[in-house]
């Protein structure tokens, strides 16, 4: 019961009683207006509120930054309602940018209003969950609240940048045509070896030095076939490594290179799979295509920091979920703990690209330009400069990130050429 009826009824039973004890008629006449008061209120008050209510997005799906249109309409289907006030509940991480959220107004018998708003959000999945109405005569005395169930779900993708080129080398590709060289001799681009003339080969294709080298038989020209591989993508999401602060953590940018590798490894037609690991696993399995390019982008907004202990060490990532000979390209920041594990992989037979984004110059930025500060940077820099050798002795490509320059920068320096994985990248300031 609300307040103001509560201050009603005790006004009025406590005049009513002084009346009685005083035995003054006067007393007791005072109570008329207010029980007149409260009689009127109570015959204009939403005893029957029947609201409805639909929500209509321009999208269900956006990238980061981008701004939606959220379009929602009330209708009355009950009796007239003197008073309503409609509030939407919008979800945590979602900005408003434009428009109004609620309304305070009359509805009539079959009324409608709408109400139209613009919001943009940080990566995530958002859901929509209903609209909080509140009807009430004009004294404010009756009230009726009632909430509104009307679901609405909101994909807030991270942005895709576009790369021009993975050039990994895996030792075993898939039996389709691709853009990764495969090691066999057939039709291709790249010069593989020269081989005996067969009938039905093209003339183009001979070799005129080596046939003139050996007159016993004509040579012709082979080139390397270009296939499509098996590429599995571990996206490491533990606290442990990953150091969130106010701004965010380091695991953001390592989903947005796994946004960007994702798109260009699918457009060239290789085999992706995707593995979130840290809190509760989350495991994308290997498939082609566009499908599976949403797939993976709606995995990638969902992913938060865990801090599980059991999934603190990568001893428990599930490898059975990856094919034999699968090129692996983990995303991870590193602690020291990692590298039994990833040398363990590494000698199953994986061939491995690590995408480190470096940990030291993000806390440095965190932290400011202290001295002790950078004493401690410069001895946590060693400790991590051999922890990479380490790896790369191992045969492990790494991409050490410095996060002043953006991913897809490093991408086109080192990841276009494969030569040059095995060197650290170096901004230029």
């Amino acid at each position: 019961m609300e307040f103001r009826l509560l201050l009603m009824a005790a006004l009025i039973s406590g005049l009513f009683m002084a009346g009685l004890i005083s035995q003054i008629g006067g007393v007791i006449i005072l109570t008329i207006p207010l029980i007149l008061y409260v009689a009127s209120a109570f015959l204009a008050g939403p005893h029957s509120a029947k609201i409805e209510a639909k929500r209509r997005l321009s999208r269900d799906r956006a990238s980061q930054g981008a701004e939606i249109e959220v379009h929602l309409e009330i209708n009355n289907a009950g009796s007239a309602l003197e008073e309503v006030l409609i509030e939407e509940v919008m979800p945590h991480g979602l900005e408003l940018v434009d428009g109004e959220m609620s309304a305070f107004c009359t509805l009539l018998p079959n009324q409608q209003i709408s109400l139209t708003y613009r919001v943009r959000g940080i990566r995530g999945h958002y859901h929509f969950s209903g609209v909080q109405v509140t009807a009430s005569d004009h004294l404010g005395i009756f009230r009726k609240k009632t909430f509104l169930s009307v679901p609405s779900r909101l994909f807030v993708l991270p942005r895709v940048h576009k790369l021009k080129k993975i050039a990994i080398r895996p030792r075993y590709t898939r039996i389709y045509s691709g853009m990764i060289p495969a090691r066999l001799g057939g039709p291709g681009v790249e010069f593989h070896g020269v081989r005996p003339y067969q009938p039905g080969d093209p003339l183009r294709w001979i070799n005129a030095r080596a046939t003139a080298r050996r007159s016993e038989a004509i040579y012709i020209n082979e080139f390397e076939q270009e296939r499509v591989a098996d590429v599995g993508l571990i996206l490491d999401a533990r606290s442990l490594s990953n150091m969130p602060s106010d701004q965010g953590s380091l695991l953001d940018y390592s989903i947005d290179a796994a946004a960007a590798l994702s798109d260009s490894l699918l457009e060239n037609g290789n085999r992706v799979g995707l593995l979130i690991y840290g809190g509760p696993i989350q495991w994308t399995f290997p498939r082609y295509g566009r499908v599976q390019k949403e797939r993976i982008l709606q995995s990638l907004a969902g992913a938060e920091l865990g801090a599980n202990p059991i999934f603190e060490d990568l001893g428990y990532i599930p490898t059975r979920l990856f094919p034999r000979h699968t090129q692996l390209i983990v995303l991870s920041p590193l602690v020291d703990e990692d590298l039994p594990v990833l040398l363990r992989l590494r000698a199953r037979g994986y061939p491995m690209v690590i995408v480190s984004p470096d940990p030291i110059e993000y806390e440095q930025r965190q932290l400011g330009e202290d001295r002790r500060v950078q004493f401690a940077a410069q001895i946590a820099r060693l400790e991590r400069e051999f922890l990479l050798k380490q790896l790369r002795q191992a045969g492990i490509s790494i991409v050490d990130w410095n996060l002043q320059q953006p991913f897809h920068h490093v991408a086109h320096q080192v990841l276009s050429r494969p030569q040059l994985l095995a060197r650290p990248i170096e901004v230029r300031r």
